[in-house]
């Protein structure tokens, strides 16, 4: 390990190292998120634990309160008032400027064709990068249908890729 880490740096290898850990518990078998079992080690009793904390940065839509199910997305991306091509963009997704902006999730139908749902899941969004910038692989909870505004074919940008799917197609990981 390098000694010219500052703090931060620091702090982020340690998390790095404390994911690796829970992914080789994992591979192992015996990585358990709910109750420890009665026959867990002291050990596993910890990283357990560990695996419970790092889990991800909660944020609205992430499935750890709701019941629905993880819906599976390659990336997602945020549109914004700010930005100089904002109402361009708007148009051709063909959805009405609004002040919050909209959410672009990239997902694939039935048959594997590319589609970008544009929706109302800002603040799911926002969470999903946060935590994708931090390498996490969390998926959001399937949006409820009044949260999806238009289904456009293709992927429209901008577009950050869920990591896992950045590493299937050759992209990332380090």
């Amino acid at each position: 390990m390098s000694s010219d880490l500052d703090e931060f740096d620091y702090l982020r290898r340690v998390e790095m190292l404390a994911r690796e850990l829970v992914e080789r518990a994992h591979d192992e078998g015996w990585l358990s998120y709910a109750g420890d079992p009665d026959d867990a080690t002291p050990l596993q009793r910890m990283v357990n634990e560990l695996a419970r904390t790092l889990r991800h940065y909660h944020f609205e839509g992430d499935g750890c309160i709701d019941e629905r199910p993880a819906y599976r997305i390659g990336g997602a991306g945020l549109i914004r008032p700010d930005s100089d091509a904002y109402t361009e963009m708007c148009s051709r997704l063909g959805v009405e400027a609004r002040a919050e902006g909209w959410a672009l999730w990239h997902t694939w139908d039935n048959e594997q064709q590319a589609h970008t749902l544009v929706t109302t899941c800002i603040a799911t969004t926002e969470g999903l990068l946060a935590n994708w910038a931090r390498g996490i692989s969390v998926l959001p909870s399937k949006p409820d249908r009044a949260q999806v505004i238009a289904v456009v074919r293709g992927w429209t940008d901008p577009v950050v890729l869920f990591p896992d799917h950045a590493r299937d197609v050759g992209l990332g990981g380090v």
